[in-house]
């Protein structure tokens, strides 16, 4: 007998990243049509629509012949949603897929004609299903059980030896994603077919290190800002590893450091002046490192302060434009990070400028021909003789001068 009280709430967790790889990794998709289903009834077809689409398995299992389709040149399935037979629902699916269905229908198709010596009428084509079952199915109007899936996918990730999944968590790792790349969970529970947003929750699960991915990469006005609300800059995408290291520059060889980043103006690292007036952060020469990433964020973070306290939206909107560059210039820096695997070790490293560690040793300074007068007012005892027989106004002379 079942205990008293409410059913507990059973809550999936999304594929973790080594296991959703290995669950979509070709060699592994291969192995599930070759080994699970040798008489090929559309098992490896079944999981990759799952995967892609989010759907639940009973209603990949229900699909029907022609589910698919194109309206306004877009792929479109067509699926069971309510659970009670009614066909009328339709997502948006990717070509790859809308290809393999169709695949898949040619199959199917081929089946029939083989059993019946002849191609379905529209009635019966109507009625058939996409995964139709082999056994006492003459008419191919009943899909292949969940049992039949299960136990054979169940066999599957066992043979992977990556732990025991179910299908399921595959609708919980899509909804994660859409998170993950800024769709609501209004969009989400859409897509997915939940009737609130109190139920999408339950397939939505986001780790602490995405939420502060998207609120470092994320900012909007606060509520003492002149337009509330209005979201300042968003998310970079990671270039490639091939773009990124097109872009780098060895600092090494070719820099000398500057006010939050780096010189590369060939006869100011060899040591000349600066034509600019070290004007660097208008300068076409200066380039920003991954230890400098924190620094400029930080800056960012002060500039948009200021513009949310602008006293009207054309102040606040001029600060965003003058800033505009900047802030571009700081997203790209993110972009290239994430492309050469840095980004990680560059948010870690949280430097700061000497200054806020030292601050009393960077704000003193003497002069020094004070300090050498000093020095020579110091016994020899003191300082081991070396003020014995010192020229402390030649010396202090000349010191001035390399100063």
């Amino acid at each position: 007998m079942p205990a008293a009280g409410p059913n507990p709430v059973r809550k999936r967790n999304p594929f973790p990243d080594e296991v959703a790889r290995a669950l979509a990794d070709e060699t592994s998709l291969a192995r599930l049509a070759a080994v699970h289903d040798p008489t090929d009834f559309g098992l490896r077809d079944i999981w990759e629509t799952i995967i892609v689409t989010g759907r639940r398995v009973s209603e990949v299992l229900q699909l029907r012949l022609d589910c698919t389709g194109r309206y306004g040149g877009l792929a479109m399935l067509w699926h069971n949603q309510t659970k009670v037979g009614r066909y009328d629902q339709a997502i948006r699916i990717p070509e790859p897929l809308f290809e393999r269905l169709a695949a898949r229908r040619e199959t199917t198709l081929s089946v029939f004609t083989a059993r019946h010596g002849r191609p379905p009428t529209a009635g019966e084509r109507k009625a058939m299903a996409l995964f139709p079952g082999r056994y006492r199915n003459p008419d191919g109007a009943a899909p292949v059980t969940y049992q039949w899936f299960h136990v054979r996918f169940k066999a599957w990730v066992d043979d992977l030896d990556i732990g025991r999944w179910v299908p399921h968590q595959a609708r919980h790792t899509l909804a994660t994603s859409l998170l993950r790349h800024g769709a609501t969970l209004t969009h989400i529970r859409t897509y997915l077919g939940q009737v609130s947003d109190r139920m999408a929750e339950h397939y939505v699960q986001l780790s602490h290190s995405d939420l502060e991915d998207i609120l470092q990469h994320v900012w909007v006005a606060g509520p003492g800002s002149a337009s509330p609300g209005t979201l300042l800059s968003g998310p970079a995408d990671a270039m490639t590893r091939e773009q990124a290291q097109a872009l780098a520059i060895d600092l090494s060889r070719r820099s000398t450091p500057a006010d939050g980043g780096f010189c590369t103006f060939q006869p100011v690292v060899n040591g000349g002046a600066c034509p600019r007036k070290l004007d660097c952060h208008n300068c076409a020469h200066f380039v920003l490192s991954a230890a400098d990433l924190l620094y400029w964020r930080r800056k960012r973070e002060q500039w948009y302060s200021i513009a949310e306290r602008a006293p009207d939206d054309a102040t606040a909107a001029w600060l965003h434009q003058v800033f505009a560059p900047t802030a571009a210039a700081i997203d790209g820096l993110e972009a290239a990070l994430a492309g050469l695997g840095l980004l990680d070790d560059a948010l870690a490293l949280d430097l700061r400028r000497p200054q806020d560690y030292f601050q009393r040793v960077w704000n003193i300074g003497f002069r020094t021909a004070e300090l050498a007068a000093a020095a020579d007012a110091v016994p020899a005892e003191a300082n081991g003789g070396a003020a014995a027989g010192a020229q402390p106004d030649a010396d202090a002379t000349e010191l001035e001068q390399t100063a």
